[in-house]
């Protein structure tokens, strides 16, 4: 039987290549059009490389290798683990600025308060020492004690002045410290003043009042209603609150440390913390 002759391969390249060809132009074009699209930080990746030639040795003027690899005949390692190098040396280099950053916004922060707090001081100093002048003016000084802090001046007015145990009502021997009080208070237009009442720590029981917490309520309203009566004073700028027996200034197993807390405390506070 006859061998069949084999038939001559066709000149040139095989059809598929052609096709392959045109893949392989089309996914270049793709990868160069996203590296034009694409933007480098310069300064960033200057650090990123300074970083990595520190931490793991790597572009070293000589031309080792990048950590464990084959070297080919171009002189390029494989760099199997360069994803993990690159992220690493990224990671650190945010890191570090990020702890700056918020050391920096700390530090402001502490400074902002700091400047604050003097500020605040400052002038409730300035306030507490009109306050005084005035106070001695009236002729009410030794009644009424003066403190400050960075909020606000506190004025106080001795407790055994104001109010009967048990009671909410002001004594009539207090009403013209108040008046006089509540007048110079009242030339601090656009400061918050705050009307604040305290009890001893007898226990109520029966009477018109359910406990001290009501009781120093009640006497701080009985202020604030008095001061809205005798004085010009923004009722918008003008609240009050009771502290019951929690904030004692004098021993209350005497009648004259209990009088001393049967108080109402008046803080007019700074242009600082008058704000809306």
């Amino acid at each position: 039987m006859a061998k069949q002759k084999q038939e001559e391969a066709p000149a040139g390249s095989p059809a598929w290549m052609a096709t392959f060809s045109d893949l392989m132009n089309l996914l270049l074009c793709f990868f160069v059009l996203l590296f034009s699209m694409s933007s480098v930080d310069v300064a960033k990746f200057n650090e990123m490389v300074v970083s990595l030639q520190k931490s793991f040795s790597i572009l070293p003027p000589s031309g080792q290798s990048i950590g464990e690899g084959t070297m080919v005949g171009s002189g390029i390692s494989q760099l199997p683990n360069l994803d993990v190098y690159f992220n690493e040396a990224m990671n650190n280099g945010e890191g570090e600025e990020g702890e700056d950053d918020q050391k920096q916004e700390s530090q402001g922060n502490a400074d902002f308060v700091e400047q604050m707090e003097e500020a605040g001081n400052n002038e409730s100093e300035k306030m507490a020492d009109e306050i005084k002048e005035q106070l001695e003016a009236a002729g009410i000084a030794e009644q009424v004690s003066v403190d400050f802090n960075e909020q606000f001046v506190q004025l106080q007015i001795n407790g055994g002045v104001l109010f009967e145990s048990g009671q909410a009502d002001l004594q009539k021997a207090a009403k013209p410290i108040v008046r006089k009080m509540a007048q110079i208070v009242s030339k601090y237009e656009g400061n918050i003043i705050e009307v604040e009442g305290h009890t001893d720590n007898v226990p109520l029981h029966g009477g018109k009042y359910q406990n001290n917490n009501v009781l120093s309520t009640f006497r701080a309203m009985s202020v604030t209603d008095y001061i809205k009566q005798v004085a010009n004073v923004n009722p918008a700028l003008l609240k009050f609150s009771g502290r019951g027996s929690y904030v004692p200034v004098a021993d209350n197993s005497t009648a004259k440390g209990r009088a001393k807390n049967r108080r109402v405390e008046i803080k007019v506070y700074n242009s600082l913390y008058s704000k809306k």
